[in-house]
């Protein structure tokens, strides 16, 4: 990471020279920190090189020709536009690592023992939120491995708890309906059977096995039983267990909206997120990476809306699995340097405490 002085600037990207650079870097940074146009008596009075307001007015008037600033209104005052935050993100942001207070609070948050995976991805969520002052997002991602337990709990009559233990601890539990007049000796019949066959199974390959045995009228399960493992089983759906996403601090992105068309895009964001498509789409962008990517507007694909940045990088095991992905999701004037290396230690500490 980057520890060189705001006076050096890093390379400079294609197309801008040192004193554009600055300039564009200057205006990023006054958008990020307070979100309103930068004129040229405000640049002349920030910017390490002296230059004249005049000077910055070309500066300014060539950067926004090249589709980097833009007049929010009449005012002399520019803005980034989404291909100016780009470029700066790709080439003129600077950021370092976290302080050893910092990881040990990231640390401590997430690792205390005695709470299930979920209580620690929804306390990553959070973190996540509190530390960028965006939406903190987590996703677990489909679970594809051995199950090594399973049990079916009652709870009243016509409901029962199914309870599955991957063998990796991880633990999910779904609420299931019974048939009428199933005795209790069936769940722990049902139980037993299933646990009886697993053998280092997954959850797609047990179904199969149980399909077959049903099929074939190999088992000695009486109909009701039958019933109540199909049940069960058919509660992951067809492919197992499915992608869990953990979204913590939504409000957030409805701060400071003041127009119903920013409103309803921001509401179609969040139905967005819930989608089974959305929750694999954000596995492969993090897949795709060793690192935190960084997408402005609609550059991920996942969506169209415009002013939203995502910052998101793989969580990944002892053996380079993936095992998640977290990030956050909040305006475009999110505080990138700052960010940047939470989601990423926070990201490796995931990886690590899941692996």
């Amino acid at each position: 990471m980057d520890h060189r002085p705001k006076s050096a600037l890093p390379r400079l990207p294609p197309g801008l020279d040192i004193r554009s650079a600055a300039v564009l870097r200057e205006i990023v940074e006054q958008y990020v920190e307070t979100g309103e146009p930068v004129g040229s008596r405000t640049l002349s009075r920030l910017l390490p090189h002296r230059l004249s307001p005049a000077t910055i007015r070309n500066v300014m008037a060539d950067l926004t020709d090249a589709g980097l600033l833009f007049s929010p209104h009449t005012s002399a005052g520019r803005l980034p536009t989404e291909r100016g935050l780009r470029l700066f993100v790709d080439g003129l942001l600077q950021f370092g690592e976290l302080s050893e207070d910092e990881r040990a609070h990231i640390n401590l948050a997430l690792a205390r023992s005695g709470r299930s995976m979920q209580d620690m991805l929804r306390e990553a969520s959070s973190l996540l939120s509190g530390l960028s002052a965006a939406a903190g997002l987590v996703l677990a991602p489909k679970g594809e491995g051995p199950v090594k337990h399973i049990e079916f709990v009652p709870l009243s009559p016509g409901r029962a708890l199914v309870v599955l233990v991957s063998a990796d601890g991880q633990v999910e539990n779904r609420i299931i309906e019974t048939p009428p007049g199933l005795p209790p000796s069936a769940l722990q019949q049902a139980s037993n059977f299933l646990n009886a066959q697993l053998s280092g199974l997954t959850l797609p390959e047990l179904r199969r096995r149980m399909d077959a045995e049903l099929a074939a009228d190999r088992s000695t399960l009486d109909e009701l039983t039958s019933a109540v493992i199909d049940a069960g089983l058919a509660s992951w759906g067809s492919e197992g267990r499915s992608g869990s996403l953990i979204l913590r601090g939504q409000g957030r992105l409805l701060e400071d909206i003041d127009q119903l068309e920013k409103l309803s895009a921001i509401q179609a964001l969040f139905e967005r997120l819930e989608t089974e498509e959305t929750l694999l789409k954000l596995l492969d962008l993090a897949d795709e990476s060793d690192g935190v990517r960084i997408f402005i507007g609609a550059e991920s694909g996942l969506f169209g809306t415009a002013g939203v940045s995502m910052i998101v990088a793989p969580a990944r095991n002892a053996q380079d699995r993936i095992v998640g992905a977290i990030g956050v999701i909040g305006p475009t004037r999110i505080n990138y340097g700052k960010i940047i290396p939470v989601v990423d230690y926070t990201a490796r500490v995931i990886g690590r405490l899941l692996g």
